[in-house]
C-alpha cells in the first residue's frame, strides 16, 4: 500500500508522523503523476494557489500482477469509501462483519439478511457504509430483478432514515435470464445475493465542525420479494426491518 500527494516530501515526513501513517507516502511536486492517470482535479486552477495540482481522491486496487481490478473515486476529499470496501475489491468477495448492526428474516427456507458494512455501523460525515440486504435462496428457488410481468413480484428495497442520510446508487449483482414457457425472458437471481445500498451522512445529520445533536439514528428497511421455482411460485413477502446505528463521535473545539 502507498498514497501518492502533491505535497513535498517535508509536509508528507510531518504529516505521516502525526496521523500515525505506516504506509510510504510519495511526493509528485509537479503533479506529474497525477496527470499522468487523469486524476488531476481540473476544478481546482492556477489561481486556487496552495490547492492547485491536486488529484480528485481515490483509491485503485491492484492485484498481484499490478493490474487494476477496482477504483474509487469522489469530487470531495469529505466523502470517501470505509477500509472494508478496498479488502472486499481486493478479495473479490463481501465479507460481514458479525459484530456490526444486523436484523434477520425470511423463513425455514429463505435466510434473509440486512447489515450495515463498515466502520462497525458507525455513521460519520462523508464516509460511505454499505447496507446490505442478502438472500441466502436454497437451490432451486429464485427471485426476480425487475421489470416480471403482472401478476409477478419484482425483488424492491425501500430504505427511509433521517434528515441527512444520504443513499447512493445501489450496486446489484448481474442477473441470469430465465425463460418459462408462455412467459417473457425474466431477470433473476439466486443462491447467496448482496443487494448493495450504500449510504453516507451529510453534514446536516453529522458534521465534523460541530457536536453531534443525537447519538444515534434508526434506518427503516423495507423488503419485498417473491421467491419461485421453475414451476411454481411461493407467496409474495414484504418484511419490515429497523436497524439503530450510531453516530461516529467528532472531537469538536469547545
Amino acid at each position: 500500500m502507498y498514497a501518492i500527494s502533491y505535497d513535498d516530501q517535508e509536509t508528507l515526513t510531518e504529516f505521516a508522523e502525526n496521523q500515525g501513517v505506516h504506509f510510504p507516502l510519495l511526493s509528485d511536486i509537479d503533479s506529474k503523476v497525477i496527470r499522468q492517470f487523469g486524476i488531476l482535479n481540473e476544478q481546482v486552477t492556477r489561481n486556487d494557489a496552495l490547492l492547485y495540482g491536486i488529484p480528485y481522491p481515490g483509491v485503485y486496487i491492484t492485484n498481484e500482477e499490478g493490474m487494476v481490478v477496482a477504483k474509487f473515486f469522489h469530487d470531495s476529499y469529505k466523502k470517501r469509501e470505509s477500509p472494508e470496501f478496498y479488502i472486499d475489491a481486493a478479495l473479490g468477495q463481501l465479507n460481514l462483519d458479525e459484530n456490526a448492526p444486523q436484523v434477520s428474516g425470511g423463513d425455514q427456507d429463505i435466510n434473509l439478511t440486512i447489515a450495515v458494512h463498515g466502520g462497525n455501523g458507525t455513521v460519520r460525515q462523508g464516509i460511505v457504509r454499505h447496507l446490505v440486504v442478502r438472500f441466502e435462496l436454497p437451490e432451486g428457488l429464485h427471485i426476480y430483478s425487475p421489470p416480471v410481468p403482472d401478476g409477478m413480484i419484482a425483488t424492491q428495497i425501500t430504505i427511509q432514515g433521517p434528515e441527512g442520510f444520504a443513499l447512493m446508487s445501489p450496486d446489484l449483482p448481474a442477473t441470469e435470464k430465465l425463460t418459462l414457457p408462455g412467459v417473457a425472458e425474466l431477470n433473476v437471481w439466486h443462491g447467496t445475493v448482496d443487494l448493495v445500498y450504500p449510504f453516507f451522512a451529510t453534514g446536516e445529520l453529522a458534521s465534523e465542525c460541530r457536536p453531534l445533536d443525537v447519538p444515534s439514528i434508526d434506518i427503516k428497511v423495507t423488503v419485498r420479494y417473491q421467491a419461485c421455482t421453475d414451476r411454481e411460485c411461493l407467496l409474495p413477502k414484504t418484511e419490515n426491518f429497523t436497524l439503530s446505528l450510531d453516530l461516529d463521535v467528532i472531537d469538536t473545539p469547545a
